[in-house]
Parts: C-alpha cells; sequence; structure tokens
C-alpha cells in the first residue's frame, strides 16, 4: 500500500510539472513580446546602440536556445574533428556571433509586428517547430520559423531559426566546411574569433 501511494504521489508531481511546463509556441511568443516591447519603447536601441541591443538579448533570448546544437549543425560532418576544447570554443564563438547578428537586427527594428501561426504538435513530441510571421507595412510578410527541441530537464529549446525557407546555421555550413577543409578546426575558429572582432569594433 505504502508503494502505491509513494508511486501515485510521484505520477502526480510528474504530471503537474509536465502541465506546468511552457509550450514551445507559448515560450517563442513570450521572448519575442518581451524583447519587441524593450525595443519599442528604448530609443538607445532604436537609434544604433549595438551594446544596449546585446545586453537584452543575452538577458532575454540566449537562455532559451541551444547554442552547442546550432553549431554542430552549422558544421555538419566535420563537428566529429573537433576535440572538446575546440568544440566548446566553436560553440563561444558561433554564439557570440549569432548574438551580434541579432542584436544589429534589433537595432533597425521599426514598427514591424509578429504573427503567430497554430503549432502542430502531438503529444510526446519532442522536437517542434514554431511558425511566424513578420508583418511589414508595404511589404510582404516574412515567413521566420523556429525548430526547437525539448530538454529532459531544461525544458524547450530553439536550435535553429528558418528566415523565408532559409536555415539560419545551415547557411553558414558551406562557408564552414571550407574554412575546415583549407585551415582545420583551429583555422574556423579563428575565422570566427576575427569575425567577431570586426563586428565589435563595427567594421564591415
Amino acid at each position: 500500500m505504502k508503494s502505491l501511494v509513494s508511486f501515485l504521489f510521484a505520477a502526480l508531481i510528474s504530471v503537474t510539472a509536465f502541465a506546468q511546463e511552457e509550450s514551445p509556441d507559448a515560450m517563442v511568443k513570450k521572448i519575442t513580446d518581451e524583447v519587441l516591447t524593450i525595443v519599442r519603447q528604448d530609443k538607445d536601441i532604436q537609434n544604433g546602440n549595438t551594446k544596449k541591443a546585446i545586453e537584452l538579448v543575452e538577458a532575454k533570448v540566449l537562455p532559451s536556445f541551444n547554442f552547442q546544437r546550432m553549431t554542430a549543425l552549422a558544421m555538419g560532418r566535420d563537428w566529429n574533428k573537433a576535440n572538446p576544447d575546440q568544440k566548446k570554443r566553436l560553440t563561444e564563438e558561433f554564439k557570440a556571433l549569432l548574438v551580434r547578428t541579432y542584436s544589429n537586427a534589433l537595432t533597425s527594428y521599426r514598427d514591424q509586428t509578429v504573427r503567430y501561426k497554430p503549432t502542430k504538435m502531438q503529444a510526446g513530441d519532442t522536437d517542434v517547430i514554431v511558425k511566424t510571421e513578420i508583418v511589414q507595412p508595404g511589404s510582404k510578410p516574412i515567413q521566420l520559423d523556429y525548430s526547437v527541441e525539448r530538454q529532459d530537464n531544461n525544458g524547450w529549446k530553439i536550435y535553429d531559426v528558418v528566415v523565408a525557407g532559409v536555415s539560419l546555421v545551415s547557411n553558414y555550413r558551406d562557408t564552414f566546411n571550407q574554412e575546415v577543409r583549407a585551415n582545420g578546426v583551429d583555422g574556423l575558429i579563428q575565422m570566427l574569433v576575427n569575425k567577431n572582432k570586426q563586428l565589435e569594433s563595427g567594421k564591415k
């Protein structure tokens, strides 16, 4: 009897925790709405203050992304050529590159709005696509989809962003593969370091 009660109690806790877990589309909507609300109210970001934009991204966006998987997908088969230390450095540098890219996009934000589409998801799914559209006055909407995975202990994490049918991580693959073939994994790390330094200094 005691073991049955313990089992039922554990099951109840598990069901309650799952019920309280934020759905992937709710997560994407929450992050997007919070970030855009801040940008609309922050004149510094609107005027091109990249430092403040980066701080906003680091605080609100980073925790919901799986940058290691994004880096692995961007490298493709070359990911297995890297040792653990190289993988760590690659992930850190690629994360910095994506953060700066996203932050620069925020500084150019004006009056776009986001339309959220229904997410097709079955019970037990651990990998889903959250579909949205960027609505721009006078222009066609831009399809913006998020590939999201459910991690056992960390909830839902975004591992790719697809803009108008083009995968963000796959878009880097040819460049990354060419650099690895030419200069090895360390060469790719140095390329990312140099790119981040250029972005940080404001060079194009």
